[in-house]
């Protein structure tokens, strides 16, 4: 959070200050998340002279602050089935072929490759008209689907 100001007086005289405080802006929020994440700690629970502390997993993991996370059970991987723990796996999700980002076959595929079709599609653009009473709109592209 980031506290604002706004002076408020005759001819900017600025007798009053109007202070609030607001958000970063949405993006900054989520990269700032992502960062953490990629850095959180795994731990467990430790009691130590009646006080349950939370301490790393591995000595190999660096010690936590106030300001990082940390988390106790590790997130189910995506990209394999298991309904029991939420996971739906992407087997057959939709992929941007040529992607780099989360969308593309590398990350969202999880290396198992993919497969490509034709299907046709429907568009209000790119129509044609065929002689007499009709108008076609559909075309064919090529579609991805992870294995």
């Amino acid at each position: 959070m980031k506290v604002e100001c706004k002076c408020h007086g005759v001819s900017g005289s600025c007798e009053v200050h109007t202070c609030w405080k607001v958000m970063p802006p949405f993006r900054k929020v989520g990269n700032i998340l992502r960062e953490k994440s990629e850095g959180a700690t795994e731990v467990h629970p430790k009691w130590v002279s009646s006080h349950k502390l939370l301490v790393p997993k591995s000595s190999r993991f660096k010690p936590y602050t106030a300001h990082d996370l940390v988390y106790l059970l590790a997130s189910p991987d995506l990209c394999d089935r298991d309904p029991r723990r939420g996971a739906f796996g992407t087997s057959g999700h939709q992929c941007n072929q040529p992607s780099p980002a989360t969308d593309g076959r590398e990350l969202l595929c999880c290396g198992r490759g993919f497969r490509t079709a034709q299907a046709e599609v429907v568009e209000r653009c790119s129509c044609e008209l065929r002689w007499c009473c009709s108008v076609k709109c559909r075309h064919l592209v090529e579609v991805h689907s992870c294995h």
